[in-house]
């Protein structure tokens, strides 16, 4: 047991005293190391030497791309190695001690700086110390959240590919006193962002020479190349404007009697206008380009406007006033006989009319009333009118039907009309049944209004009908001019197949 005691005691002594010698040593390699060390010297064996300082960054996270200002912010590492002749040592003179850390402020450093930043502060980096080894190699590492100017090119904005790049260099040293060389940029601990996709981080190193001075001033350039990802765009802005374009189409389903075909339109256009200030709300603004989902809403936006044009010469067609005139001539042909026979539309009943037509017997007329007043029928004046009137008007086979009236003498030929009520010649009639004259007056009076309303019904339900050709043309026009539209425009972005590949699939 004391034996056991005695080896534990002799073992902390020991740790003690190699603890208290390396703090020994530490303490007297500051010293050492700072007794003629000035920050301000450039760290070179001879002055005329240019000093290598290799770059490079881990590149943390994409924290925001604000697209109005054209603003990039990351979460940046930076990654500064160079060698630093004046603090070097020998590890034998200094035990345990292979590794010592300065303050940025109190050894020389390179002044790296973000040519592009857009910070108020400029410099964004968090000054760390720096990791110093017994070599003179200086390893410097400062994070800091960078803010860069960056050309946003939104004109397959939401099928965008984006390239920001960050320009790093030497602020006051030029290429022969300090050449910078690149080292390719670490992403292994990058965090996923959820509006953009990391696609690469490219490096290169450029030289750039300047009016006032003959030596050439190198800097590193790093390319964020990123993806947008568009399924939060294409569920909240794509979809919704196809749906309400759809709807567009419907203005030409609903009848012309609901009365609401225009508002449906109106209602369509200004909920188009709604979403197109959502989205000129996000995109900056500028003239350079114009952006593809705007594009997109602008050529809805014109579609459903010309659909409420064409959906007023439907009602005006629809609501003609017949009194107003016949169809035109050119109308008719174009829209009655062309157009409804290449969409295969058919007039309401016209089968039946024209089946009636061809069945038709010949019409009687008042000049088959029998008159002979010399028959076996009573010579009552007021019997033989009436049972003279009632039998030519049974004679008369007018037709009843809305439409066959009209469109059947125009399906026969003109002429019928004439014949149905012709005036009694006045050989017919004796001179003194002026009742019966009279009577005959009236029933020709009933029969020319009958034909005058029938004449006005089948001019309103011609315009009625050209107006139903004229719907279902816009139906099929616009149907196609809007799918057209919506494959040709959304897929002449570049990474479109990508995108709904991997965003919408995945």
């Amino acid at each position: 047991m004391r034996i056991l005691d005695f080896t534990l005691f002799i073992t902390a002594v020991a740790c003690i005293w190699g603890v208290s010698l390396q703090g020994d040593a530490q303490r007297r390699l500051y010293r050492d190391l700072m007794a003629n060390y000035n920050p301000l010297v450039r760290p070179v064996f001879n002055d005329s030497h240019s000093l290598t300082v290799n770059f490079s960054f881990s590149l943390m996270q994409i924290m925001d791309v604000d697209e109005k200002n054209q603003v990039l912010t990351t979460n940046i590492w930076l990654q500064l190695y160079w060698y630093d002749y004046y603090l070097q040592w020998n590890v034998s003179d200094y035990p345990g001690v292979t590794s010592v850390r300065f303050p940025d402020s109190q050894i020389w450093k390179p002044d790296i700086l973000l040519y592009n930043s857009a910070d108020e502060r400029f410099d964004a980096t968090f000054h760390t110390n720096v990791l110093v080894s017994s070599s003179g190699a200086c390893q410097y590492m400062p994070p800091g959240i960078f803010k860069s100017t960056c050309y946003i090119d939104v004109r397959w904005f939401p099928f965008d590919v984006q390239r920001c790049d960050l320009k790093f260099g030497s602020w006051t040293y030029g290429g022969w006193s300090l050449d910078l060389q690149m080292i390719e940029a670490d992403i292994t601990g990058y965090i996923a962002n959820g509006e953009w996709d990391l696609v690469e981080v490219p490096g290169r190193r450029n030289e750039r020479f300047y009016d006032c001075c003959k030596e050439p001033y190198p800097d590193v350039t790093f390319t964020v190349v990123m993806r947008r990802r568009t399924l939060y765009y294409g569920l909240n802005l794509l979809i919704p404007c196809v749906l309400i374009s759809t709807l567009a189409l419907l203005v030409f389903l609903l009848p012309a009697d609901s009365g609401e075909k225009i508002s449906l339109g109106i209602t369509v256009l200004l909920s188009l206008t709604v979403f197109m200030l959502l989205v000129a709300e996000i995109m900056p603004a500028t003239s350079d380009s114009v952006p593809l989902i705007a594009q997109y809403f602008a050529t809805t936006m014109v579609i459903v406007g010309l659909s409420v044009i064409a959906t007023v010469w439907v009602l005006q067609y629809h609501y003609h006033d017949p009194d107003g005139g016949k169809m035109p001539t050119w109308t008719r042909v174009v829209l009655l006989n062309w157009c409804a026979w290449f969409l295969r539309m058919k007039r309401p009943g016209e089968d039946r009319v024209r089946s009636a037509c061809h069945n038709k017997q010949p019409r009687g007329s008042l000049s088959s009333v029998d008159f002979n007043v010399s028959t076996g029928a009573p010579q009552s004046t007021n019997g033989n009118m009436l049972y003279i009137g009632f039998r030519g008007m049974d004679s008369i086979h007018y037709a009843t039907s809305p439409d066959s009236g009209v469109i059947c003498s125009r399906l026969m030929g003109a002429g019928e009309e004439d014949a149905l009520l012709p005036g009694a010649p006045a050989s017919t009639v004796s001179s003194g049944d002026t009742e019966l004259s009279k009577i005959l007056d009236e029933v020709r009076y009933i029969a020319k209004r009958f034909r005058d309303q029938d004449e006005e019904e089948s001019l309103c339900n011609e315009w009625k009908f050209a107006a139903s050709v004229i719907d279902r043309l816009c139906l099929m026009a616009f149907s196609l001019f809007t799918i057209l539209c919506t494959i040709g425009i959304l897929m002449s972005a570049p990474n479109f197949v990508e995108a709904i590949s991997k965003d919408f699939f995945t």
